[in-house]
């Protein structure tokens, strides 16, 4: 190599030095670095070969680029030699700084490793410094930062001034490996960064892909689909509503940005809706319209985030059910009204009474009360109830614990002499008279006919909340609640004059009578019984006019 006695011998190695350097950073990729690494060491360092072998990700070296001899790069380039070895190696020999010098005296060790060399010829060294084919010279290279991560090691041979290099040389060996292993992280790292920005490109692409395919999917799907808030002040507000939600409820987007779904379920569902979970919660439910009206929907919720740390909000599909709700209200009042008056039937008549009626009568609850009142003031209790609880103090299987909150129906005395102020629940049984002549003279058209006008005389004749049921044939019921007896007495003999007026059918003026008996519901009492009582009553009233004169036709 250079003279170490000449001062501008060192210069003309330090310009080249420099410029081998600045030859590294302009490299494009790892590759073109590696390749300039080696290529560095032959033009600028004086040597006339030189390998680069790098640290792959499983620890093993490859040989990844030559310079210097065509034929020893296509036998060694992309061969690995061990992490071991590698370490072996770098273990032994003489340590220059952070360079690593094996004389060929102890090349014979080095026989029995996988690290890839090549073999030159030349003569036995003459001199004690001479550069011997069988020596070999490594220059490691290391990561910037703390740890001292190997990346690599730099091989070379044949110093092109046959000597080992002195001081001089070694350190600018040691300075070019510190320079390469800096040019080889910066690379790694811009390698990094583009395969990091190509992948960020192409998740950006999907990402865009997937919101325009939602966006899609969300503005023209056939159903409506609404994103609310979820959380803070302002949960359930609505923040976007599709076209299909707008139509449905008769409201631009705009203004539908102004409400949440409380603010537009019917009165009677707001329980619903507050029962409905966020977390894919189902519920039917009515939606007010624009013009006032409501319209049966299905709301499915789901909970959504926008990033993973970021906000939820709650994406609701909503779904017109309004003909599969008419249909199954038409069916369930089938089923529980009159097909020929649209009266309640017989099923649904004893199931109203029976949601008024229990297993103990009245005087069992009063007598439970006086008997704890009785053991309070006595000392033998704790606390007593108040009457104004309703609490049952029955006991049995027959019917409501001892904390049931049923109250009691009751019967008024139904003595002439006597009015306790008592108002109970009346059944008026009706019973039309004549009602067969006119289906045997003028058929069974004009006896639905008489059958619809009765029905209706008599809805029209009872107060709101109460209950107009036909049992079947020309029977009808009454339940009226919080009448006393001379109340359900005058209701009677009201209902009685709607229907005996003339009911004209076909141009034909036709007469039915009407009696009634009146039954009072009373818990304690089953329905039958309740009804049975009624239609005694009845009966003993039509015995008792049986001499009054009764036309029908």
């Amino acid at each position: 190599m250079e003279t170490e006695s000449e001062p501008y011998v060192r210069l003309a190695t330090l310009r080249q030095l420099h410029q081998v350097v600045t030859d590294l950073n302009t490299a494009r990729s790892l590759a073109d670095t590696l390749q300039t690494v080696a290529d560095g060491i032959t033009a600028g360092l004086g040597y006339e070969l030189a390998c680069v072998n790098l640290v792959r990700p499983d620890g093993d070296l490859v040989v990844a680029a030559f310079a210097g001899s065509a034929a020893a790069e296509s036998l060694i380039t992309g061969r690995v030699g061990s992490r071991a070895s590698w370490e072996r190696r770098l273990s032994m020999g003489e340590v220059w700084g952070d360079l690593v010098f094996i004389p060929h005296t102890e090349g014979w060790v080095l026989i029995e490793d996988d690290v890839p060399q090549w073999h030159t010829e030349g003569p036995e060294p003459r001199f004690e410094d001479e550069w011997h084919p069988r020596d070999r010279l490594y220059a490691p290279m290391y990561a910037t930062g703390s740890g001292r991560e190997l990346l690599g090691v730099i091989s070379v041979d044949n110093p092109r001034g046959g000597r080992r290099p002195g001081p001089w040389g070694q350190e600018a060996l040691q300075m070019y490996a510190s320079q390469a292993g800096i040019a080889i992280s910066n690379a790694r790292l811009r390698a990094n960064m583009q395969r990091a920005l190509v992948r960020l490109e192409r998740e950006q692409q999907a990402l865009r892909a997937s919101e325009e395919s939602f966006r899609q999917a969300f503005e023209y799907a056939p159903s409506g689909m609404a994103i609310a808030e979820m959380g803070g002040d302002q949960h359930g507000r609505l923040l976007r509503t599709n076209d299909a939600l707008c139509r449905l409820l008769g409201r631009p987007a705009s203004a539908m940005r102004r409400y949440s779904f409380a603010d537009l379920v019917h009165p009677e569902d707001v329980g619903t809706l507050l029962r409905t979970s966020a977390e894919g919660g189902r519920a039917e439910l009515r939606l007010g319209r624009r013009d006032g009206t409501y319209v049966w929907v299905s709301l499915r919720n789901s909970v959504v985030a926008d990033t993973a740390d970021g906000p939820r909000f709650l994406l609701t599909h909503v779904e017109d059910i309004e003909e599969r709700k008419r249909h199954e209200l038409h069916l369930a009042h089938r089923a529980s009204h009159d097909g020929l008056t649209g009266l309640p039937n017989s099923a649904e008549l004893r199931s109203r009474l029976s949601s008024r009626l229990c297993a103990r009568p009245y005087a069992v609850r009063e007598t439970a009360i006086e008997a704890l009142d009785a053991a309070y003031e006595g000392g033998a209790v704790e606390s007593s109830v108040s009457r104004t609880h309703g609490f049952d103090f029955g006991t049995g299987p027959a019917g409501p614990g001892p904390y049931d909150h049923h109250v009691h129906t009751v019967a008024p005395s139904t003595s002439t002499a006597v009015d306790d102020g008592t108002k109970g629940l009346a059944v008026l049984f009706c019973d039309l008279d004549g009602f067969k002549s006119i289906n045997d003279r003028f058929g069974h058209h004009t006896g639905d006919a008489v059958l619809i006008e009765v029905a209706r005389r008599l809805t029209t004749g009872v107060r709101d909340g109460d209950t107009v049921a036909r049992l079947g044939g020309d029977e009808f019921v009454v339940l009226a609640d919080g009448l006393g007896a001379a109340d359900a007495a005058d209701l009677a003999v009201r209902l009685r004059n709607a229907i005996i007026p003339p009911i004209r059918v076909d141009g034909r003026a036709v007469r039915v009578g009407a009696s009634f008996g009146i039954g009072w519901a009373e818990c304690g009492m089953s329905v039958e019984e309740v009804l049975r009582s009624a239609d005694q009553r009845m009966y003993v009233e039509k015995r008792s006019r049986a001499k009054i004169h009764r036309r029908a036709g």
